[in-house]
């Protein structure tokens, strides 16, 4: 047997949670995603990621299971696993992983087994990201609006844009997380996550961009999140798919017509049009961008736009261009897509496009995360458009593999 090299990076693969709100009659960890387990999906990832150190902290009573997992998930990694049992707490059952280091280890990485479906990518780039005296944590921007509540009234709203949802891994410098563990044990403090009982032994904690896939499975509905994302995953990698071909991207188009009406200003491309007519529609009848959402969600064989914002959904009547593509593009990283180019055409005798089109490329770029470009036509006269009656707007869009089919 070939003996493998000692990584000088380890990763603690916290599985010892009981999983009481998921009411799965299982440790959370040992649930079924699919034909495999939350923390086998885990391990899968870890495993597709740059070779480490990989300790797997199990609750009491299963380590067995945990090690059949590992070993399933390692193929001809096994030896740098292994099983420990995990302690009360979160606190406790890093602890016992960080215990079980071999010498070599210079950076730990904190992995929580329940974000299953975190990318072998967002892996490794906290591992390379970690330098000495400074932890990293993966994090996604807080998209929904907060407020704060006081008994059951809402008393003031909550600035977003100075917050962020931690993800895992966590990566640290050995030596100051250990330490920072040592503290925090004579302190008899117990803290939410790694990253701040590093920081409250006085350590610098950086922040990289996390994954829409990383999220964390605690609920039903996330187990049936984590369902629903690897049935897509598979649908999109079935032989003789063309996702499978390297160099093709998947190519989806998108078609939209709203008819003039409503009270307000015309909300189209993103931008709010003064003194224009208004489109009608659940929403803000923003032809443009349910265009786009059509070309996008096809793009990745995810259903319509009715599907995901349609009169179903109240949540989104007279919501804008930002929070429609905002959420497609969290839909579609979430099943491993990334978006390549749009490009739209806008059929209608008003309004006049061609002053703002910079602008309006500009913003529809900015929330879709790629170049989203803008062209506009009159129908000489014909059809509705022409007769001044609505606009209709064709929506062309490219997405390529982000993450493989299998994670």
């Amino acid at each position: 047997m070939t003996l493998l090299p000692v990584p000088a990076i380890a990763i603690i693969v916290v599985a010892a949670g009981s999983g009481t709100r998921l009411d799965a009659g299982a440790p959370k960890a040992l649930v079924g995603i699919d034909a495999h387990s939350i923390l086998r999906h885990a391990l899968d990832g870890v495993f597709a990621a740059a070779p480490a150190q990989v300790v797997v902290v199990a609750p009491s009573g299963y380590e067995g299971d945990a090690l059949a997992e590992l070993e399933a998930a390692a193929g001809d990694r096994r030896d740098l696993g292994r099983v420990v049992t995990g302690g009360a707490t979160r606190q406790q059952s890093v602890a016992a992983g960080l215990a079980a280091l071999w010498g070599d280890v210079t950076t730990v990485l904190v992995h929580d087994a329940a974000r299953a479906l975190t990318p072998p990518t967002q892996i490794d780039a906290v591992a390379q990201a970690v330098v000495r005296g400074e932890g990293v944590i993966p994090v996604l921007p807080v998209v929904d609006t907060l407020k704060k509540v006081e008994a059951g009234a809402v008393v003031a709203a909550v600035d977003r844009s100075e917050l962020a949802a931690a993800q895992t891994p966590q990566g640290f410098p050995r030596a100051e997380l250990e330490a920072a563990y040592e503290a925090a044990l004579a302190d008899g403090i117990e803290y939410t996550d790694d990253a701040a009982l590093f920081a409250a032994a006085g350590h610098r904690v950086r922040h990289i961009e996390g994954s829409a896939r990383a999220f964390k499975i605690t609920t039903p509905a996330d187990l049936d999140r984590a369902r629903h994302l690897l049935e897509a995953s598979a649908s999109v990698a079935r032989p003789n798919s063309s996702v499978n071909i390297p160099g093709i991207p998947r190519v989806g188009i998108g078609t939209d017509v709203h008819a003039f009406g409503g009270d307000g200003n015309l909300w189209l491309a993103g931008l709010e049009w003064p003194g224009e007519q208004p489109l009608s529609g659940h929403s803000d009848g923003d032809a443009v961008a349910h265009a786009i959402v059509d070309a996008l969600l096809g793009a990745a064989g995810l259903g319509d736009i009715g599907e995901h914002f349609g009169t179903s959904h109240p949540e989104y009547a007279g919501a804008h261009a930002d929070v429609f593509l905002a959420r497609t593009r969290e839909l579609l990283a979430e099943a491993g897509f990334v978006i390549g180019n749009v490009s739209v055409q806008v059929q209608g005798n008003r309004p006049r496009f061609s002053p703002r089109r910079l602008e309006a490329e500009a913003v529809l770029s900015a929330v879709v995360g790629a170049p989203v470009s803008v062209t506009a036509t009159t129908t000489d006269g014909l059809g509705f458009p022409g007769r001044g009656e609505g606009i209709a707007v064709t929506a062309i869009a490219a997405l390529a593999r982000d993450v493989p089919p299998s994670m």
